[in-house]
């Protein structure tokens, strides 16, 4: 199987593929056509770097194909599945068990400790508070935050509180991670922290992660990198 940009995945290792996404907004009585007929395949545990300008719509697909948003057409099939036949809770459900999504701002909760943050989705998707518990503290080990599960975020570093994020989107032990500009608010040392720390995690649980990003080194860790541009992917190059 062949998407648009040329990607060759084999169907029995397809976990996503969209098909001709539209999305347009109206902006100041104007019409903005950001998505254009857009296709992408997404192979298991494959890593994709989504680069382009400010504006072009990389949010906006991410948050498609992380079913927070609906095109205006086209189709999303996750695992064989087409998501967007289902109706909002059993969407919501099954966005909770098999995607994970960290943000350039983190969202964490503020009145809650970092080990209290990583358990809310296990929480919500119906998991004991015994087991969210133990997957929240296991994972806040396997990304070195073992000793700040107690801490609350803004005793936190912009770097601890994105690893409680990455923490957090895997405690569901999804298929599928979408981040937005992970380490759009980082230093340059924390950034590259965060580069290794998601390349070791797609190592150890197989995750595919999708990764809008302005950052080439960010990008040039992925498997593929794709150029969000007049509403469609382009194959392009991460240059460090």
């Amino acid at each position: 199987m062949t998407d648009s940009t040329g990607h060759q995945t084999l169907a029995s290792e397809l976990l996503l593929s969209a098909k001709s996404l539209e999305k347009s907004y109206t902006h100041g009585g104007r019409l903005i056509q950001v998505l254009r007929g857009l296709d992408m395949d997404l192979a298991a545990g494959e890593r994709v770097a989504i680069l382009g300008k400010s504006g072009v719509g990389k949010s906006t697909l991410l948050h498609i194909l992380g079913t927070l948003d609906r095109p205006d057409s086209g189709s999303i099939e996750f695992a064989g599945e087409n998501v967007f036949d289902m109706d909002e809770g059993r969407l919501a459900a099954f966005r909770n068990k098999h995607m994970g999504f960290v943000f350039q701002f983190h969202h964490l909760l503020p009145e809650f400790s970092a080990l209290e943050n990583v358990m809310i989705p296990a929480i919500i998707g119906g998991l004991s508070r015994r087991e969210a518990e133990s997957r929240a503290a296991s994972l806040l080990t396997e990304v070195g935050l073992e000793a700040r599960g107690a801490h609350r975020p803004s005793e936190l570093s912009g770097g601890e509180q994105q690893r409680v994020a990455l923490a957090r989107a895997l405690v569901m032990r999804p298929r599928l991670i979408l981040a937005d500009e992970p380490t759009g608010n980082l230093d340059d040392s924390t950034s590259e922290e965060v580069h290794n720390l998601f390349a070791d995690l797609n190592n150890r649980f197989g995750v595919a992660f999708v990764v809008a990003t302005h950052n080439r080194r960010l990008a040039a860790l992925m498997d593929r990198v794709l150029r969000l541009e007049d509403g469609i992917l382009h194959p392009a190059e991460a240059e460090v």
